[in-house]
């Protein structure tokens, strides 16, 4: 059985986000990789790696995946952090890649083999107005899409108001925007009554609310929503206030999505165990990597609760395939949130998985079936933009209070 002899770190994208760990064996030839990738403290991550938890697994048996996971996740004590499971999770996936190249199968074959031909993704539908909305929606549709999420704008569309407008104290602090629970209540309805006038109710639609929300208006939405029958509604809450969703559920049927900022099991569980919500949303990489993701599965299809791992936005093509071997493994899946690269971005990764009119494939190739190019990864990276620090989005109310993504 190999052993691991090193741990690496190799930091892509032109903004420096993405961290792609390479884990090296004694068998000539034989690694893994995943991903440690995290857009606000990516350098925090890599030290981690780099500095903590690769050295104590250097001389250890690769293929001891639950013994590694287990030990590394009480490495530090304290646990269930967003970045120790970043980490953990970049070494997890690793571990298999290099299980599946051992075995000589790819890795949904040895989760269990595939429960499906292809993974069905949902698009992102976008529109500053209704009626541009529509058209991506329908631009969507035409291009074969199975779901597709609705957003006015940016996350809490719907919901901005122009400060010159909004009832504001005196001393305001300076804002381009204002977010108000109550327009975010009338629009967000009467953008779906919208669609569905010109739609119908063929197209499967969601909508991420991105927590903006007060848990009562929270409450009220989905309750508004129900007449047009979404396939999900997405984070309607925040991480702190989910036991609001036993109100959602007692007082109407939308559908709910959630776990996006999920890192600790005692956020996740209950919501399952009380068939609060209907689908996970949770990132592979936040809760700790495959290993854990696949308990998470399992524990779901007790509960009658899918899996919608959430691997949009500023994530990577690396841990965009590790759900989607899950995905293609685990009965209970629900839906793929898809992600799109730039064709000089897929280039660093031969492999990858091809995202086709709303579905994503895998291939044959052993492990993960990914690769990294480290020459193109190095020439990929912008030195003077990887130096700049990211900062999740600061929306206020008219009063100047932080909205909590």
């Amino acid at each position: 059985m190999p052993k691991v002899t090193a741990i690496r770190c190799i930091r892509t994208r032109a903004n420096g986000t993405w961290t792609i760990v390479k884990v090296l064996t004694d068998q000539p030839g034989l690694y893994g990789i995943g991903s440690a990738s995290d857009h606000y403290h990516n350098t925090t991550v890599i030290h981690l790696i780099e500095q903590s938890l690769g050295p104590r697994l250097i001389g250890r048996e690769a293929g001891h995946i639950e013994d590694i996971w287990q030990s590394t996740y009480t490495s530090g004590y304290w646990r269930n952090g967003s970045l120790l499971n970043t980490a953990l999770a970049a070494i997890d996936v690793a571990l298999w890649d290099i299980k599946g190249k051992e075995a000589g199968m790819p890795l949904y074959q040895l989760l269990g083999g595939p429960c499906r031909a292809a993974v069905p993704c949902y698009a992102h539908a976008v529109g500053e107005d209704l009626p541009s909305l529509e058209e991506d929606v329908r631009r969507y549709v035409e291009e074969g899409w199975p779901v597709i999420r609705c957003q006015l704008g940016p996350y809490g569309g719907g919901g901005f108001l122009d400060p010159a407008v909004a009832r504001r104290p005196k001393n305001a602090w300076p804002s381009s925007q204002v977010f108000d629970d109550e327009a975010y209540l009338e629009n967000i309805p009467a953008m779906f009554a919208y669609l569905r006038d010109k739609l119908g109710f063929g197209v499967k639609l969601t909508h991420d609310v991105h927590e903006h929300l007060r848990p009562q208006v929270a409450v009220t939405l989905a309750k508004l929503l129900e007449p047009y029958r979404l396939f999900f509604l997405e984070d309607a809450l925040s991480p702190e206030q989910i036991a609001y969703f036993r109100l959602i559920r007692q007082q109407c049927t939308t559908p709910q999505a959630m776990g996006e900022l999920f890192v600790n099991p005692h956020e996740w569980l209950p919501l399952i165990q009380e068939r609060l919500i209907d689908f996970i949303r949770c990132r592979i990489s936040k809760v700790g990597g495959i290993t854990q993701a696949q308990k998470i599965a399992h524990l779901c299809e007790w509960f009658g609760v899918h899996t919608a791992w959430q691997e949009g936005g500023d994530n990577d093509p690396v841990n965009l395939a590790a759900a989607m071997h899950l995905d293609l493994a685990s009965w209970n899946f629900g839906i793929q949130e898809e992600n799109h690269f730039r064709p000089e971005e897929l280039e660093v990764f031969p492999g990858h998985p091809v995202l086709e009119r709303g579905y994503l494939y895998a291939n044959d190739a052993p492990g993960l079936g990914v690769d990294l190019d480290e020459d193109k990864a190095a020439k990929l990276l912008d030195p003077e933009k990887a130096s700049r620090i990211f900062y999740m989005a600061e929306d206020r109310r008219a009063d100047g209070t932080v909205v909590r993504p």
